[in-house]
């Protein structure tokens, strides 16, 4: 699943007729990179959740046969669902398997494998190095495992693998997957690794400059 749903406020006034998943990077969007590197690592269906000028990522992507994939859309209007809520209602299309989500609000050329699961494991996130300029990290990596910590030293990337489960006492509505996945980590649930190459969070002009550059 990728998440496309966002306004991309941080981004404006680029992303006042453009949904920030169409950014383009080095010639290609950002969304265009997910989807070819989605495929190379053999995926076949991925679902996007629509929001904000969602009908502009439906004319561009279509079926997603030209990218050798099968895209299924999950709108939700204007009452945009957030992380955990979007996730929460394409849950139908995304199977009785474990799923990759990823950000589309990302640049980076992490690999989109699939990591093993333990019986009693929710999900796996894949962290980064934090950025020069944010405050402070996400979370902590002991072991392959994800914790919270009082000074976390790493990102959440933005790509995770999520078993159907984890979403399973959730009501539908808008709510993030972030205390979520803090509770998970408190409980020991959350396994986790570390990927210190190419990845930059498109959020701000600053970081979109950059990337051009």
């Amino acid at each position: 699943m990728i998440l496309a749903a966002g306004r991309g406020e941080r981004l404006r006034p680029l992303t006042n007729s453009l949904p920030k998943a169409l950014v383009e990077v080095r010639g290609e969007t950002l969304l265009e990179r997910h989807l070819r590197a989605l495929a190379s690592a053999g995926t076949e269906t991925v679902v996007i959740n629509l929001g904000w000028l969602g009908e502009q990522i439906v004319e561009c992507v279509g079926s997603g046969s030209r990218y050798g994939l099968n895209v299924v859309y999950s709108p939700e209007g204007e009452h945009i669902l957030e992380t955990g809520g979007g996730i929460h209602r394409a849950l139908p299309m995304l199977g009785a398997e474990p799923f990759l989500v990823m950000n589309a609000d990302i640049f980076t050329d992490l690999p989109l494998t699939f990591a093993d699961l333990g019986k009693h494991d929710a999900a796996h996130l894949v962290l980064v190095p934090t950025p020069a300029g944010k405050s402070s990290g996400d979370f902590d990596l002991v072991d392959g495992r994800v914790r919270n910590g009082e000074n976390p030293e790493l990102t959440f990337s933005g790509v995770a693998i999520y078993r159907p489960e984890f979403f399973a006492d959730c009501e539908p509505g808008r709510f993030s997957v972030v205390p979520m996945l803090r509770e998970a980590a408190a409980a020991g649930r959350l396994r986790g690794s570390l990927y210190d190459g190419t990845w930059s969070d498109v959020g701000t002009p600053e970081s979109l400059t950059a990337l051009k550059d």
